[in-house]
This record gives structure tokens, C-alpha cells and sequence, in this order.
């Protein structure tokens, strides 16, 4: 019974982080919709950092303009490639990074897609003038950051045999 218990633990706070990132994310978005929606910009640091609404109805930089199936597809794909890796994944310490940069990359494409098929657009509101930089919003930030993070991990910690878990 002892070995059942931190897979549970795992499985259930897995879950409950999983739903607290989507959670953040939409909240966000609704606040952006009531408080941005049709206003001027909400500039917080001059020249550098606003909040401005915008329905994104592309990819990145606009691309894939109204093609919703396009990124429906791309995120089931994605979703079922993740959830394979979760579930062959070690429940170690050692993997305790990988597990959080999964969680941060599904709530990310989670919390997009349901923007997509509820809206039909995902809303962005987050935007760096310093750098004219897309606006984006916060799905965004998870996907962006935990990429970065494990591009970084893969560099410097995580070796070839560290993935063998991953071979049928």
C-alpha cells in the first residue's frame, strides 16, 4: 500500500496544479475582457509595459488567421503526446522539474484552446512597447518560460539515458 500512495499524491496534486495554471489563465482573460475590452490602453510602466486587448484569432505573429481546427489539431496531438510522457515518466525527485515543465506546457495549450473554442479567438492583453513585442497573455507565459526552461534542463542536466523511460 505504500508504494500506491505517492503515485496517488502524485496524480492528484498533478491534477490540482494542472487546473489551478488553466484556472489563473482564464480568470485573467475574463479580467481582461471586463476591464480592457473596448478601453485605451492600461499603460503601467511608460514606454515599456501595458495592458491592451486584443481577440488573437492567429498563431504567433498572426499567422493561421481563423483556422481554429489548425490549432485544435496541434494541441489534441500535443495533449496525447504529454499525457504518454506523464504517464512513463519516473515519479522521482530527480524528474520533479520535467513533471512541472509538462504541467506548465499542457495548462498553457489548454488554457488557449478553450479560449479558441469557446470564443473562437484567444484573448490577449499583455503587451511590451519597449520592444513593440506580440501582446500575449498568460497560457502564453507558461508555454514560453517552460519551453525555455527545459531547452535549458536538456542542455545542462537531463542526458540522452535520462529519457529512456520514453522507449517502448
Amino acid at each position: 500500500m505504500k508504494k500506491k500512495q505517492p503515485c496517488i499524491t502524485y496524480i492528484i496534486t498533478g491534477i490540482l496544479i494542472f487546473l489551478l495554471l488553466i484556472g489563473l489563465d482564464q480568470w485573467t482573460k475574463l479580467l481582461a475582457v471586463r476591464h480592457l475590452k473596448d478601453q485605451s490602453p492600461e499603460i503601467l510602466i511608460p514606454g515599456i509595459l501595458q495592458l491592451e486587448y486584443v481577440e488573437n484569432r492567429g498563431a504567433a505573429f498572426g499567422i493561421f488567421q481563423d483556422r481554429i481546427w489548425i490549432f485544435l489539431l496541434i494541441a489534441l496531438l500535443f495533449l496525447g503526446a504529454a499525457f504518454y510522457v506523464w504517464t512513463k515518466m519516473p515519479k522521482t525527485k530527480y524528474y520533479f522539474p520535467l513533471h512541472l515543465i509538462l504541467l506548465f506546457l499542457t495548462g498553457g495549450a489548454v488554457g488557449n484552446g478553450l479560449d479558441r473554442i469557446f470564443r473562437g479567438y484567444v484573448v490577449d492583453f499583455v503587451y511590451f512597447s519597449l520592444i513593440d513585442f506580440p501582446v500575449f497573455n498568460v497560457a502564453d507565459i507558461y508555454v514560453t518560460v517552460s519551453a525555455a526552461v527545459l531547452i535549458l534542463l536538456i542542455l545542462t542536466k537531463y542526458r540522452d539515458d535520462d529519457f529512456e523511460f520514453l522507449k517502448p
